[in-house]
């Protein structure tokens, strides 16, 4: 009698790490029950065993980014331990593209979300910080706690191509009428000719580091939303 051949049990860690590695491959946009059933190779009525909704897929999805970040070492003071904790989630979402649109669509905190915000919040708490101003910076860093900064504008999708006189007078225009955004982008340009625009790591340690500064300061000046000698 021929050996059956042994399949790995499904299970919601296996549907969620094949999930993951599908809209590494495809997009998040892309994964869909049926699809994944597929890669599975099981019919889609049984990853509901498993996930309860697509909402549940992403937000589990989302937890196994998460689940990357690597803890700071407890003997590092709450600066360096806060900013190697955030560096970390950068780098577990900059490793799947999809993450960071995924984390913003969430609505839901699962405990995967409030153990990495627990653990930040416990570092300002171990390092001097009153709840107060605890739960003020931590409205300050934002999404910064997920390894992504805000971003004011997406590139618009390019239309039919310029001739090279229509781009010289666009060009010509934009100079004129915004003069300063042009100097901040020609200096940034000719300090790394071989990038086309902002070192986007640069900026966000850039940004992290005057925040993580700023909070020190009012740390140390005894700093209360309530106001001086409150």
């Amino acid at each position: 009698m021929a050996e059956r051949t042994r399949r790995t049990p499904l299970s919601r860690d296996r549907v969620l790490a094949a999930a993951v590695r599908l809209a590494d491959e495809v997009g998040v946009e892309a994964v869909s029950m049926r699809r994944l059933a597929h890669e599975l190779g099981v019919v889609p009525m049984a990853l509901y065993k498993h996930v309860a909704s697509k909402d549940d897929l992403l937000d589990g999805m989302v937890d196994v980014v998460l689940g990357e970040i690597e803890p700071a070492d407890p003997a590092l003071g709450w600066q360096d331990g806060v900013r190697a904790r955030v560096l970390s989630a950068r780098r577990a979402v900059l490793r799947h593209a999809w993450a960071r649109r995924a984390i913003e669509s969430r609505t839901r905190r699962t405990p995967t979300v409030l153990a990495h915000m627990d653990a930040l919040a416990g570092m300002f708490r171990a390092g001097g910080f009153s709840v107060d101003l605890t739960h003020h910076v931590m409205h300050a860093l934002g999404n910064r706690i997920w390894g992504f900064s805000p971003e004011l504008f997406e590139e618009p999708p390019r239309g039919e191509p310029l001739s090279p006189a229509e781009q010289e007078a666009l060009v010509a225009e934009f100079v004129q009428r915004y003069p300063h955004v042009v100097e901040i982008a020609t200096a940034a340009t000719q300090a790394d000719p071989a990038r086309a625009g902002c070192d986007e790591q640069f900026e966000f340690e850039f940004a992290l580091d005057l925040l993580l500064d700023g909070f020190e300061r009012l740390r140390t000046a005894g700093w209360s939303s309530a106001g001086p000698g409150a």
